[in-house]
C-alpha cells in the first residue's frame, strides 16, 4: 500500500510546531510496519535541503488563473528520514526560507496542491491513499473528485488529519479561478461562512477525517472556530487517533543535544547534571524547583497568562522557585516576558526564539513543564516531558486530558487543572512546589513517567487499519 502524505511541515526539513514533528515521524513508523509511506511538501531554502542531494522526479507547469508557473518535484536521494521525501519547488513562489507569514500564502499553498496533484495524476502507478494534513492541503479531496485534470485520482481514498482546527486557510471567492477546470455545480463544497474554506472543503469531501486525540474530536463539535455545525453533520466520518512521539529523536539515553544522557535507572544523576548546566546558562538556582514553558507565545497556548503567573509565584515564593520560558509569538507577550526578566534576575529567564537543541536540554533539565493551553488538539510537549522524566503541569483539555493523569489519582503522574486562569495555574504551581520537596516521590514519579509508552507504533497501526478499511468498500 502506497500512502502519500501532504503537509506544509516535516521535521527536520521545516518545522514550526507539532505538525512538523508528526509528519516527520508517522510515515517513518508506517514504513517500519510495511506501508510505503511518502511525504510531499513545499520546498524551503533551509539547511536540510541546502545540504542534501535531490533529484528531479518531475517537471511541468501549472497556472494560478492567468499566471503560469514552472514547477519541479524534487526527490531526496538518500531516504535520510526513513521514507521517501518529495519537495515541490516553484521559482518565485515555493523557494523561500520561512514556512508561513508571506502575503501571498494563499497562492503558495494552492500552487503546492495543484503541482502535487498534477504530478501524481501523471504517474503510471497511482497511490492507494492520499493523506492530507491541515488546511494547507485541504483542497486536495475536492480537487481529486471534481477537477477534470486530476480525474484519474477520483477513486483514491482521501484522509484529512486535523492538527489544529482553529486555522482553516480562508480565501475569498475572487481566488476561485486559481482552481483548474472544476465542476462548478460542486462549488458549495468549497464554501463555509461565505468564503472558500479549505479545511471545511476537506472535511466535506474526504472519505474520513482524523483528529490528533479522542478528546479533541469531541471538542471540535463545540469549539472549532465556526465549523461546529459541520463537525456535527460529518461526525460519522471522524476518528480520534492520538499522536505518538518519535522515540529515536526523543530519547534521553541517546540524545546528543543534552549535557548528560540518562535512563530510568540513572535519572537522578542525569536530571541533576542537565539541570545544573541549564541553570548555569540562564543564571538560575539549580537547588530550587525549575518550572518551564516551551512553545508558541500565543493566547491559544495560554502564554498571555505567563507574566502574571510568574510574577505571582515568584512573589509568593521569593528565591524558592525558578522559571524558564522558551518561545516566540505575539509581540506584547514577548515584551512582557522580557520586562519581567529585569525584575527577577536570579530566578527567572526567557529565551525568545526557536531553538531545537535548547528545547531538548530544557526537557532534560527541568523539574516541571507548564502547559496552560486554552486549545491543545494533542500536545506533544507533555509527551516529550514524560519521556525525559519531567512532570507535566497541564490544563485538562484535548490531548492533555488524554495523556496526563493527575498524581492524586491511582497510577497518576502529572498535575492537572481545569481552567486557563492565573488562579488555577498558580494553585497547580503550589502543588508542584510541595511535590518537589518530597524527593522520594519525585524519584518515583520520574521513573514512572519514563516507563510510559507514547511511541508511534500503536497510533501508526490505527492509521493503517483506517486505510485498510477502505479497500473493502
Amino acid at each position: 500500500m502506497e500512502v502519500i502524505h501532504f503537509s506544509a511541515e516535516c521535521y527536520p526539513v521545516a518545522k514550526v510546531g507539532g505538525l512538523g514533528d508528526v509528519v516527520g515521524a508517522l510515515p517513518k513508523y508506517q514504513c517500519l510496519l510495511g506501508i510505503d509511506a511518502r511525504v510531499v511538501m513545499p520546498y524551503y531554502e533551509r539547511s536540510f535541503v541546502q545540504s542534501g542531494t535531490f533529484d528531479v522526479a518531475y517537471e511541468d507547469q501549472i497556472s494560478l488563473g492567468n499566471t503560469p508557473y514552472t514547477f519541479h518535484i524534487l526527490k531526496e536521494r538518500e531516504n535520510k528520514l526513513g521514507f521517501e521525501l518529495y519537495v515541490v519547488h516553484i521559482p518565485g513562489l515555493l523557494d523561500r526560507t520561512e514556512v508561513y507569514g508571506y502575503p501571498d500564502e494563499t497562492e503558495q499553498f494552492v500552487a503546492f496542491q495543484l503541482a502535487a496533484l498534477q504530478w501524481l495524476s501523471k504517474r503510471q502507478e497511482l497511490p492507494d491513499i492520499l493523506h492530507c494534513h491541515d488546511h494547507h492541503s485541504g483542497l486536495i479531496p475536492f480537487l481529486a473528485s471534481y477537477s477534470k485534470p486530476y480525474e484519474r485520482l477520483k477513486t483514491i481514498p482521501t484522509i484529512c488529519t486535523i492538527h489544529n482546527g482553529q486555522y482553516q486557510g480562508w480565501m475569498g471567492w475572487d481566488k476561485l479561478h486559481y482552481l483548474p477546470d472544476i465542476d462548478l455545480s460542486k462549488t458549495g463544497l468549497l464554501d463555509w461562512g461565505g468564503c472558500i474554506n479549505p479545511l471545511a472543503a476537506s472535511i466535506k469531501c474526504c472519505w474520513a477525517y482524523t483528529t490528533v486525540s479522542e478528546s479533541y474530536l469531541q471538542e471540535l463539535h463545540h469549539h472549532s472556530n465556526g465549523l461546529e455545525f459541520l463537525f456535527e453533520l460529518e461526525g460519522q466520518k471522524g476518528y480520534g487517533i492520538l499522536n505518538g512521539i518519535d522515540t529515536d529523536v526523543w530519547n534521553p539515553q541517546t540524545d546528543t543535544m543534552i549535557v548528560k544522557k540518562y535512563n530510568q535507572r540513572t535519572v537522578l544523576s542525569g536530571k541533576t547534571a542537565n539541570k545544573q548546566a541549564l541553570c548555569s546558562q540562564f543564571n538560575l538556582d539549580a537547588d530550587k524547583p525549575l518550572i518551564t514553558f516551551i512553545g508558541r507565545l500565543v493566547g491559544e497556548k495560554g502564554a498571555d497568562l505567563l507574566p502574571e503567573i510568574i510574577f505571582s509565584s515568584l512573589t509568593k515564593y521569593p528565591g524558592e522557585v525558578n522559571f524558564l520560558v522558551l518561545g516566540s509569538g505575539e509581540q506584547h507577550i514577548e515584551h512582557n516576558l522580557l520586562q519581567l526578566a529585569q525584575k527577577f534576575t536570579k530566578h527567572y529567564n526567557v529565551y525568545i526564539g526557536y531553538n531545537e537543541a535548547l528545547s531538548h536540554q530544557i526537557y532534560a533539565g527541568a523539574d516541571f513543564l507548564l502547559m496552560p493551553s486554552r486549545v491543545e488538539p494533542c500536545g506533544l510537549n507533555q509527551l516529550y516531558a514524560l519521556r525525559y522524566g519531567t512532570v507535566p503541569v497541564v490544563r485538562s483539555t484535548g490531548g492533555l486530558k488524554d495523556t496526563v493523569i493527575d498524581m492524586q489519582l491511582d497510577d497518576g503522574y502529572g498535575i492537572c487543572f481545569d481552567d486557563a486562569s492565573v488562579q488555577s495555574v498558580c494553585y497547580a504551581i503550589d502543588r508542584a512546589v510541595v511535590v518537589h520537596a518530597d524527593h522520594p516521590k519525585m524519584q518515583l514519579l520520574r521513573r514512572k513517567m519514563m516507563g510510559l509508552d507514547y511511541s508511534w507504533k500503536r497510533s501508526a497501526n490505527q492509521y493503517i487499519q483506517l486505510y485498510q478499511s477502505f479497500k473493502s468498500k
